[in-house]
């Protein structure tokens, strides 16, 4: 058997900037940290003539006759295209698993293309770069399968850590934040993460917010404009220290954010958003396209409890997590090498 696991990230400033649409003609950036949150793959070699995926988080199963062309349309799309890529026609069994629901704002189908392609590189002994693994994963699921997505996910999955991500028509750069170990340990210690209660689906959003990038609609693209010069900006701030001042950027970018795209916000996570406020955060925003899944807040210690107090009775639930640093990784592999049987 062999294990790989990759995690989720929190974003907090940029995001959108990283979509083909903006990036091409402007160059895009992201400043984002993964967090201890991982989807896993556990990938074994049959040795039949099938194969067969299953998905805990979507309560689902895929059988594949390795005598028919494999498609990648319908349930488990995904993980059947990046096999597809790989040329993988039987033999083969994927068990997935995440920490993190579906459509929680969190990176986690792009977390899920970077775990399987690190699985399968490395069964197939094949040994990618994180820059390989991450463009890979986007190439499969923006070009290979359609989704109006970014790439900013890819990169934090793969790389792992605390990260200003550039993009550009001729590729992404990945610079380390230098942040000293107690204003790190600070910083982890000031974000909350509440989950709103409601998942989403980010593809109507970001293909709104694609197609105003492409057709140059200046309220978006200015606030796009706005948003990357806040990852900057939070790059500065983190590298100086003034943590607080990332809360006040945090408000400022959710602002920008809800520019994007009709549904970026709702009614109640206004009033979620207002109530934390209130009750001393000093910022926050969504941390994916919208319209539902995990609200980041900066919130100083001493304003914790009556922030998670009024936000829990509020429906809301805290979800506890710490930075992490590796990215995508092999956890477990027990020298498993997928036969040349299993090709196309």
């Amino acid at each position: 058997m062999l294990i790989t696991r990759a995690p989720v990230r929190i974003s907090f400033a940029g995001g959108g900037t990283d979509l083909p649409g903006y990036y091409e003609s402007y160059g895009g950036a992201v400043l984002s940290t993964t967090i201890d949150k991982y989807f896993y793959v556990f990938l074994q070699v049959s040795g039949d003539d099938t194969i067969q995926i299953t998905s805990s988080d979507y309560r689902t199963f895929y059988r594949h006759d390795g005598d028919t062309p494999m498609l990648f349309d319908g349930d488990l799309s995904l993980p059947r295209a990046i096999l597809n890529h790989f040329g993988l026609q039987r033999g083969i069994s994927l068990f997935l698993a995440s920490e993190i629901p579906p459509g929680t704002g969190l990176g986690s189908s792009s977390t899920v293309a970077v775990a399987i392609v690190k699985a399968v590189a490395t069964a197939r002994g094949l040994f990618l770069s994180k820059q390989q693994i991450a463009e890979l994963a986007a190439q499969i699921e923006i070009e290979k399968l359609g989704a109006p997505i970014g790439k900013q996910d890819q990169y934090a999955a793969a790389f792992g850590d605390l990260n200003l991500i550039e993009f550009a028509r001729a590729g992404a750069r990945v610079t380390p934040i230098n942040l000293a170990a107690d204003k790190r340990r600070a910083l982890e210690a000031r974000l909350l993460l509440f989950f709103t209660g409601s998942s989403r689906d980010a593809a109507t959003i970001l293909r709104d917010q694609k197609k105003s990038s492409e057709e140059n609609e200046a309220r978006v693209v200015n606030a796009l404009h706005a948003v990357k010069a806040m990852a900057y900006r939070a790059k500065e701030i983190l590298e100086h220290g003034e943590l607080d001042e990332l809360g006040e950027l945090l408000d400022q970018a959710w602002e920008q954010k809800k520019k994007f795209a009709h549904g970026v916000s709702t009614p109640f996570i206004d009033d979620c958003y207002d109530l934390a406020r209130k009750n001393g955060a000093r910022g926050g925003k969504l941390t994916g396209a919208g319209g539902g899944g995990f609200l980041m807040l900066y919130c100083e210690p001493q304003f914790q409890n009556a922030v998670t107090q009024a936000l829990e009775d509020n429906g809301l639930k805290r979800m506890n997590f710490r930075f992490e640093s590796e990215g995508a990784r092999v956890l477990v592999n027990a020298g498993l090498r997928i036969p040349e049987s299993a090709l196309a």
